[in-house]
């Protein structure tokens, strides 16, 4: 079994004003294959984690013709979750890809706390109050698996196993 947590920085959504640096030097090409390699591995059941991204739209099929056919994207997610699914009161949607596993079900769920503010830009934005510190902070923070989650993944995926 495989489960992946590929890097998300040159393909999450929240890092769209990079993009067209991104394509320009080749990071975002890089991660894309990156990912694939987890996506298209030879193995019976394969969970990849990450963040809203470009592999789910059509992104990729714009900018990168060549590996949205080689590697038949865009893909949609198995799942999508959330923290507070999984006892933290933190919002961050998380999606699964899976393959020959099983969704993961919630095993604490409870209600986030949030806050919302406006950017420069005048964008209304809304995040966990576990992600409103400083820009490299949010980042850092938002670029981990809670606790909660690994947990599920770890009991209710081994589980699957064994069966």
């Amino acid at each position: 079994m495989i489960v992946a947590f590929p890097p998300c920085t040159h393909l999450a959504v929240s890092g769209a004003r990079h993009f067209e640096q991104k394509r320009k030097d080749g990071r975002q090409r890089e991660g894309i294959e990156f990912f694939c390699l987890f996506l298209n591995a030879d193995c019976d059941k394969i969970a990849i984690e990450n963040p809203i991204g470009i592999i789910s739209g059509d992104y990729v099929k714009q900018y990168f013709p060549d590996l949205a056919e080689k590697y038949k994207l865009p893909r949609k997610p198995s799942q999508i979750i959330q923290p507070y699914e999984f006892g933290h009161k933190a919002k961050k949607s998380t999606c699964l890809w899976l393959k020959n596993l099983p969704p993961l079900k919630p095993t604490d769920v409870v209600e986030p706390e949030l806050v919302t503010y406006i950017c420069k830009s005048g964008k209304k934005v809304t995040f966990g109050t576990n992600m409103v510190r400083g820009l490299k902070e949010r980042a850092k923070d938002r670029s981990k698996t809670f606790h909660g989650v690994a947990v599920a993944i770890a009991e209710q995926w081994t589980e699957n196993l064994i069966k």
